[in-house]
């Protein structure tokens, strides 16, 4: 596979090691692994037909299994949201974002929610399952600094009665404030920050981790796909999300940018700076610490084809042949560079 390489050697101060630990537990709808089946009921030909990003909300109704085996029903508000999968011809269903009636949710599985995305299935659903793997892979990284991912079965009701019923994969994103408040921090939106500003190894597994997943639609000092928070140490904690566009997706519509000049998605390029010997050391020690995990979460997936996992497996074993050959390491990562 042939790697490009973007970076360049840089002078780096060596900060010292931050330590950082979970405020909160998530909240209830994050605490479990299964798929969760959901009925959501609207117009959805209005709703399909909307494609106004901030547009108005559309009512609808969203209704479940308790945990006393009783139906929860409760009226919700569906907003559409995105960028690229918003626009015409990319998705045949709109990525959503769910608002949901404080009064209600209380002794739910949506308990404390308030406005939650909801990443839909745009034509297969497989796709939608590897994009939320990789919120999983993220998670395996860094536990605490990560955005948790719920997937969910929801079957669409037209309201009018107009559209039969269809069934789609799709998952939940905790919100930013649930995660800034989970881990004791708070929001940011400055773009542009400098190197020093950054979490050095935090930093660093992020940029390694886009490397894995073979995702270039990301910026940290553009706060493109990139969250930004802050806590007591004044350093910011730059966090991902929105992987469509990844190789390891495999979208339908993922193409790469023409400025980059890479022959498709799955050809990985090391967007990231070149960190200090022990810096990296430690960010390659923490992906060989979660191979394990990290190969158990495709290997045998009844959700995944068969042809896919055996794709993804041989994707990972040539990043792990990058990161534990020395001479890979110098070739790789550290000549050149790329501003992330």
């Amino acid at each position: 596979m042939k790697i490009t390489i973007r970076t360049a050697g840089i002078l780096i101060l060596l900060l010292p090691f931050f330590q950082i630990f979970s405020q909160e537990e998530a909240a209830p709808l994050f605490q479990k692994k299964d798929i969760l089946p959901i009925k959501i009921e609207t117009n959805l030909k209005v709703l399909l037909k909307d494609k106004v990003k901030n547009g108005d909300y559309h009512w609808a109704k969203l209704s479940f299994d308790g945990d006393q085996n009783d139906t929860v029903s409760m009226p919700i508000n569906l907003k559409v949201r995105g960028n690229f999968r918003l626009m015409s011809g990319t998705c045949s269903f709109p990525p959503l974002l769910v608002k949901f009636p404080k009064k209600k949710v209380k002794n739910t599985v949506f308990e404390h929610q308030d406005k939650l995305k909801l990443v839909t299935q745009c034509y297969d659903a497989e796709t939608v399952i590897h994009e939320y793997l990789v919120y999983e892979i993220y998670n395996l990284l860094a536990p605490g600094l990560s955005f948790k991912a719920r997937l969910a079965e929801v079957t669409y009701i037209d309201s009018a009665g107009k559209i039969k019923p269809r069934i789609n994969k799709g998952f939940f994103i905790e919100n930013e404030a649930d995660l800034a408040q989970r881990i004791g921090a708070k929001n940011s939106y400055m773009k542009n920050l400098k190197l020093y500003q950054l979490e050095m190894r935090q930093t660093a597994t992020l940029v390694m981790f886009e490397y894995l997943i073979g995702n270039t639609d990301w910026s940290v000092p553009g706060l493109h796909n990139i969250k930004l928070f802050i806590q007591s140490d004044k350093l910011f904690l730059p966090i991902p999300y929105d992987f469509d566009l990844a190789g390891i997706v495999e979208s339908s519509y993922a193409k790469p940018p023409e400025q980059l000049e890479l022959t498709t998605v799955r050809e990985r390029l090391y967007r990231g700076l070149d960190y200090p010997p022990e810096v990296f050391q430690e960010v390659f020690d923490k992906f060989n610490a979660i191979k394990p995990q990290l190969y158990a979460l495709y290997e045998g997936n009844s959700l995944l084809d068969a042809k896919y996992i055996k794709r993804t497996i041989k994707y990972f074993d040539e990043f792990y042949a990058d990161i534990n050959d020395p001479k890979a390491i110098k070739k790789h990562f550290t000549s050149g560079r790329t501003k992330n």
